[in-house]
């Protein structure tokens, strides 16, 4: 498992050499690099595995905090916001990871596929978890990450090597939790629905009710679940959502805070620009201001 473990290393290290981020050719195969601690950052996790070849990372969602290595990989089940930072990187050891997008679809279809053990009746749980990671895992992930040296057999052995992976986390110590979110009719998997819902409509108004008929819950049965596996209140949610998408308006598009506050679904101005302050630390403005800065530095 160590000779793994450093070929993998040595395979991130040559593929980052030009920067942090890497989206591979490879379907949801992005690779990272980070060369010195990083303060805590908001981020968007998908559903996905993060793994890390070298280093490490904390993230915390509401109260619970997540730290992982390369003995152990986080796995996430529904999209998640989280504040996140990297604990262990420097130029002589830079921080090694990777992150691989899961198809709910497929990781359902495999369970169905191959007749694997539904879990057994449990309540919704946090969306995100740290498993162990395991030597099969680590070398199946060294056999995906080497197509990008053979571009031309990434259509036909990717998809193989991302049903192992799937496979070897539906059968490893995350597996339950797993397969509750990818069972149809679960309650965590009706969450998930609603968020995806969410993600896609968050730009408009919602009634509770409206969101836990998406769910086939009463209203405090899926506000209580949603918050189990979010941390969060559904406002709460498409507030993130809101505030970081007028954030990289305003960044990457160059948009005021007025035209972004309105592109979100805000009809205030003002109540945007505290709720903003609230979430960033600072005015709109001065906030861009701050993080252009630092991109310039």
């Amino acid at each position: 498992m160590v000779g793994t473990l450093e070929a993998l290393a040595k395979s991130l290290t040559r593929w980052t050499e030009q920067g942090d981020r890497l989206t591979t050719a490879i379907p949801g195969l992005s690779l990272f690099r980070r060369d010195a601690v990083t303060p805590p950052a908001t981020y968007l996790y998908e559903q996905s595995i993060c793994l890390i070849a070298q280093g490490a990372k904390r993230v915390v969602v509401g109260g619970d905090t997540y730290v992982y290595d390369h003995r152990h990989f986080l796995i996430t089940s529904v999209d998640l916001p989280a504040v996140c930072d990297i604990l262990s990187a420097s130029r002589e050891r830079p921080y090694l990871g990777l992150l691989l997008k899961i198809d709910q679809h497929e990781m359902s279809q495999l369970m169905a596929d191959h007749h694997l053990p539904p879990p057994r009746a449990q309540q919704s749980s946090r969306g995100m978890a740290v498993g162990e990671v395991t030597a099969p895992l680590l070398e199946a992930f060294h056999r995906l990450l080497s197509l990008l040296d053979e571009p031309k057999d990434i259509p036909i052995l990717s998809p193989i090597i991302q049903r192992e992976i799937v496979y070897r986390l539906l059968m490893g110590d995350q597996g339950a939790h797993l397969r509750q979110m990818a069972l149809a009719g679960s309650q965590s998997r009706q969450i998930a629905q609603v968020i995806h819902w969410l993600k896609e409509n968050y730009t408009k108004p919602f009634r509770i009710e409206e969101l836990a008929g998406r769910a086939s819950m009463s209203a405090s049965t899926f506000h209580h679940h949603f918050r189990t596996v979010t941390a969060m209140s559904p406002l709460q949610y498409q507030k993130w959502l809101r505030l970081n998408e007028a954030r990289r308006l305003m960044l990457t598009e160059r948009l005021d805070a007025t035209t972004a506050a309105f592109q979100v679904g805000y009809e205030s101005p003002s109540q945007f620009s505290r709720e903003y302050s609230r979430s960033f630390g600072a005015p709109p403005l001065r906030d861009i201001e701050r993080l252009r800065n630092q991109a310039a530095s």
